[in-house]
């Protein structure tokens, strides 16, 4: 079992411990798995509270706020969805963090002959080869409710083929879900968060290539209170951690960007 599966399956668990005086449940893009199993447990010493964290789409996580699950934090993979919800009084209004700035990547399986020409690891031509008829999949995540399945698709609307590769495409639920189809050799290649292609596991099957900026709308990471919270000041001050000077030390070690106002 892969290193991504193995903690896609364990991190939705919500786990108690009576020694906790309070615990905060948030619930993570999916992008957000390995940072979250660092960022967890540093706010936990700083906070002396108990972090459950469940990882899934964006847009899962959004339908299920707005249902009243019982979250307490919601980090999404973009600014959209935490704003749409202050809007619908289910987060608190003025508590929207735009705590990171994610970059999406195209991984391409070692065993692929597709090659990129690349100026310091990011894609300096165009995405022509991906119309050929050696690449059979493309793994993406579904742009109807992931962030970086959209900014895929911007992608490849920007370089005028996704009209010729969408029956390529093998979408997934999540872009962690996207990661897995893309290891497995289910896809040749796959468009991915940066974070999740710096991971041991994907770096041992393929290599990856960032994505241009002016390719795809900037990726606003941002998170929010969730209004049915029984810990909305716990939950404040998880926010403000993430974007203090050591939660984003911790999210650039995973390949995130600090956030330009």
């Amino acid at each position: 079992m892969s290193i991504l599966r193995r903690m896609f399956l364990i991190t939705p668990l919500f786990l108690t411990c009576a020694s906790w005086p309070q615990e905060l449940k948030v619930a993570a893009a999916s992008n957000l798995t390995a940072v979250m199993e660092k960022l967890a447990p540093a706010f936990e010493k700083k906070s002396n509270a108990h972090v459950s964290v469940a990882v899934g789409s964006s847009g899962s996580f959004f339908a299920q706020i707005e249902n009243d699950t019982p979250f307490d934090v919601f980090l999404s993979a973009d600014r959209g969805y935490p704003e749409t919800l202050v809007r619908e009084h289910k987060a608190e209004g003025g508590s929207v963090t735009y705590y990171a700035r994610g970059r999406l990547a195209l991984w391409i399986s070692n065993s692929s002959s597709l090659q990129l020409r690349s100026a310091d690891g990011v894609l300096s031509g165009d995405l022509k080869p991906l119309t050929a008829p050696g690449v059979k999949k493309i793994a993406v995540a579904k742009p109807e409710i992931e962030p970086y399945g959209r900014a895929a698709v911007s992608v490849l609307q920007h370089y005028r083929i996704y009209d010729k590769v969408e029956p390529k495409l093998l979408l997934s639920d999540d872009v962690s879900q996207t990661a897995q189809a893309a290891q497995s050799g289910n896809a040749d290649v796959a468009f991915i968060s940066y974070s999740l292609a710096l991971s041991s596991a994907m770096r041992r099957s393929g290599n990856c290539l960032l994505l241009p900026d002016n390719s795809y709308a900037p990726i606003e990471q941002s998170g929010v209170v969730v209004s049915a919270s029984k810990n909305k000041d716990l939950a404040g001050r998880f926010l403000q951690f993430l974007t203090s000077p050591d939660g984003q030390a911790i999210l650039r070690e995973f390949g995130f960007e600090t956030p330009t106002k």
